[in-house]
Order: structure tokens, then sequence, then C-alpha cells
């Protein structure tokens, strides 16, 4: 119990550490690409953050690490070619141009800082009702980056991501939402998130145990016993992420993003931590709802810096949750059935819920220092 308590104060000590770091460095990468049809027009707005145009075309010239409205000035024909080479809009008849040459420039801030935004408008073929959007930006340098899109029609938006996995996406009606889109990015948010999957799994690992009063793991008798448990805990966690979700999506509660994502790597190294050293004795499923609340914020900025309309909001976040439910249920329909066979096992003690603990412990500590400090060690 000391060592594990020696663990726990060196984390809280670490992100003491760097909490000033924190909330002033940034969130993941994204861009925001809002498109309003007009007929066979779609005027452009797009908000692309300096500091990834920076990275990709040293923006910088200085070289004092801010970029002066000159700088990105003399910069406006490159960084133009540049962006658009990235997206490619279509309809039925053909594609759209789009006129780059008469693009305006301008800046704004988000919640991470400042953004250079394009304007410009996209002339095409036939009508612009249906409507395909190619997304290619920054993926060869980032496959982590996403592109936040934002179809305007009137009384009712559309919004979608776009990423490395979903590099294209059609609309169609100005006025038809798309909450399968949303129930598949809430799937996608569980089986393509490493530190999701990473908690999830520190989090299965004992499912087919149960701590005993000397701290020790001993099987469970029956499957339905292991199920129970797990729903719980899905269930909560998904309950928890919700709300925070919804709160920071609606601007009641915002947190430096950087904080937020390392504060998720280090409820992966507690969830981790505690199938090797008893940390909380209370029931999982409570664990997992305080840990979860925290993972809720992990996707919210996103949608918060879009500017969607509330009742877009609301049906965007329903359809997420609904597909992180989906996404985290189907995880547990693989994994427990063969956790529960294999539970008598030295292998699966020692190698899955030990060794494999501790392998989810140690990769989540180097997360918390990279999200700290914004290195990078790890592949993933």
């Amino acid at each position: 119990m000391k060592r594990t308590l020696h663990v726990v104060a060196l984390l809280l000590a670490a992100l003491a550490f760097f909490a000033p770091r924190l909330a002033h460095a940034h969130k993941a990468s994204d861009s925001y690409l809002t498109l309003t049809p007009h007929g066979d027009t779609v005027d452009v707005r797009w908000d692309i953050a300096l500091r990834d145009m920076d990275a990709a075309l040293g923006l910088d010239e200085s070289g004092d690490g801010h970029i002066t409205w000159g700088e990105l000035q003399a910069a406006r024909a490159m960084l133009t070619e540049w962006a658009f080479a990235g997206l490619a809009l279509s309809v039925d008849a053909g594609a759209c141009k789009v006129l780059t040459g008469d693009a305006e420039l301008g800046t704004t801030t988000h919640s991470d800082g400042a953004y250079a935004t394009l304007l410009a408008r996209a002339t095409c073929p036939g009508d612009a009702t249906r409507l395909t959007v190619k997304y290619t930006l920054l993926f060869d340098v980032d496959r982590l980056h996403r592109g936040v899109v934002r179809v305007k029609g009137g009384a009712d938006d559309t919004i979608f991501v776009l990423q490395d996995s979903a590099r294209e996406h059609t609309f169609e009606g100005v006025a038809k939402a798309s909450p399968l889109h949303f129930v598949r990015e809430g799937i996608g948010h569980i089986w393509s998130g490493i530190d999701h999957l990473a908690f999830l799994f520190a989090l299965l690992f004992p499912a087919v145990f149960r701590r005993q009063p000397d701290g020790k793991w001993a099987p469970v008798p029956r499957l339905r016993d292991a199920a129970v448990d797990v729903l719980r805990i899905v269930s909560a966690f998904t309950v928890a992420h919700s709300i925070t979700l919804g709160l920071a999506s609606f601007g009641y509660v915002s947190l430096p993003s950087r904080l937020v994502e390392a504060t998720i790597a280090a409820s992966v190294v507690l969830a981790a931590v505690n199938n090797l050293r008893p940390l909380f004795r209370e029931q999982r499923w409570g664990v997992a709802f305080i840990l979860g609340l925290v993972h809720g914020f992990g996707f919210s900025s996103a949608l918060a810096d879009l500017g969607a309309s509330r009742d877009t909001l609301l049906a965007t976040l329903v359809s997420f949750n609904v597909g992180v439910e989906v996404g985290q249920l189907s995880l547990v329909a693989l994994f427990l059935p063969l956790a529960f066979l294999a539970r008598n096992t030295q292998a699966y003690r020692r190698v899955v819920l030990q060794a494999g603990s501790a392998a989810v412990a140690l990769v989540g500590a180097v997360w918390v220092v990279e999200r700290a400090v914004g290195l990078k060690f790890l592949p993933f």
C-alpha cells in the first residue's frame, strides 16, 4: 500500500508541477470549416490554427515564437494555396471551383489560441443541395488532425467530422441532420481513441474477478456476475462522459484542453494501478463515473468552438453518446467471454491482469508527461 501511495503522490506532484504549462498549452489539432450553400455557389469560412500553419509553412520568419499580422499577410498567397489544396468540394454534376484568388484573410481566436480565417466562395456546375466534401489538410503530418465541418442551413445546421480514417462525406439537404454520423463518431471515439481504449481495458481486466477483503482477486463463479458488473461500469462511464461533454459543449464549464488531456492520461494510470494495488475500496462503477467526468471534456472543445445552434449541439451530443455506449459494449462483448474462460489460468492473472495493467499504467504515465509539455515519446 505504501508503494501505491508513493506512485499516486508522484503522479499528483507531476501534475501540480506541470499545471502552469497546461493552462497555456493547446488541444489536439482541429480546423473549423463552415459551408453555406446558395444554389450553385458555396460560401466557405475556414479557421485554421496559426500553430498548424506555422508548422507546415514556417510563417514565423523572425523566429520569435509569434506570428505577426505582417508575417501572415506576406504569406497570404502561399497559405491560401496550401489550405485549399487540402479541400475539394463537388456536386453530382462535377467538381466545384474555389476562387482562391478572391479569398479574404483574417484572424480569430478559439479556445486554444489564435487562428487564421480564410473566406472564399466556390462555384459549382450544379445545385449544391447534395454536396461532397473531401478533406486532406495536415493528415500527412498529423494523423490525429480533425476537420470539424458545419453546413449552415437556416435554422438547422449539420455537423460532421472528417479525419484521416474518414476523409470524405456527402451532405444532402440543407435542413437534414446526420445523427448516424455522430453515432459512428462516438463508436470511433472509443475504438480509435487509444487513451480511451487503455482506460476501458484497465477497467475490464479485473471484470472476471472480485476483490477480497485481503485485497486479492478471486474469480467470479458465473459469467452473468461479471457481465452485470461491467454493464454498470461502462454505463456509469457513459453517463458521466455525457454530463461533462454537454456542460462543456454548451459553454457552462471551460477547462484548458491540455490539462484535460493530461488528466485523462492520469485517469488511465489510476485505473491500471488499482488493479495491482487497491486504491479504491468503493464499487468500481463509482470510480468509472468519477473518472468518466474527466473524459467527457475530451471531445467538447471541437463542438463548442464551431458555434453551432443549441438544437444542433443537443442532437449531436445525443448521437455521439449513443455511439460511445455502442462502442464500449461491442468491446465488452468481444472481451468478456474470453476473459471468463481464461480467468482461472495463471496466464490470465499474470500476463493480462498484472502485466497488462502494469503496461497500461506505464504508457499512461508517459502520456501524462507528453501532454503536459507537448513532447512526443510514443508513436501513439
